[in-house]
C-alpha cells in the first residue's frame, strides 16, 4: 500500500480533530496489522468500494480522548461511553473518510462510501471486510490515544 494512498486518510484524521475538536494528535510510527483487536475502547468503521479500490478504515480511540472530543465537539461531559458518544465516533469516522475520498478523487481514485458502524467495549475486534494488508498508524494526544487502521485490495 503505497503512502500517496495512506497520507490523505491520516492527513483527513488531523484536519478533523484540529479543526471540530480544537484537539492536536502526534502521529506515531506505521505498523503492520496482523490481528483483528482493537487497539482503543470505541472504533469506527467504514467500507469504501469504487472501480479500482475495495477497503476499509478504523479509528479506534481511547475512552478518555472520545469523552474529551465529545466535550469539545458538543459542550457535553458524559462519564461512560454511552449512544451518543457512538454517534459522534460514527461522524467522525464519516468525516474522516470524506476528507480521505475528497483528496484521492483529485488523484484518480473514486469510491463509495459505506454507512460507518460503531463498536465499543474493551478488547473488542475490527474486521476489515477487504482481503489485502492492514496498516496501522498510532497517534498520541494529552487526552489518550487514537489509531487508525487502513486496509485496501
Amino acid at each position: 500500500m503505497k503512502a500517496d494512498f495512506i497520507n490523505p486518510f491520516l492527513l483527513s484524521l488531523l484536519n478533523v480533530m484540529s479543526t471540530m475538536a480544537q484537539l492536536e494528535l502526534k502521529p506515531g510510527k506505521p505498523k503492520r496489522k496482523t490481528d483483528e483487536l482493537a487497539r482503543g475502547d470505541i472504533s469506527g468503521l467504514i467500507g469504501m468500494v469504487g472501480p479500482k479500490t475495495r477497503g476499509s478504515l478504523s479509528i479506534s480511540l481511547e475512552k478518555r480522548l472520545a469523552l474529551e472530543i465529545m466535550r469539545r465537539m458538543l459542550g457535553e461531559a458524559p462519564a461512560h461511553l454511552n449512544g451518543e458518544v457512538t454517534d459522534m465516533i460514527g461522524e467522525i469516522t464519516n468525516m474522516v473518510a470524506g476528507g480521505a475520498k475528497r483528496m484521492l478523487g483529485e488523484k484518480g481514485y473514486e469510491f463509495d462510501m459505506a454507512t460507518p458502524i460503531v463498536v465499543a467495549g474493551p478488547s473488542h475486534a475490527i474486521t476489515h471486510k477487504a482481503e489485502g494488508m492492514k496498516i496501522m498508524m498510532p497517534f498520541e494526544s494529552e487526552f489518550g490515544g487514537a489509531t487508525v487502521e487502513i486496509c485496501f485490495e
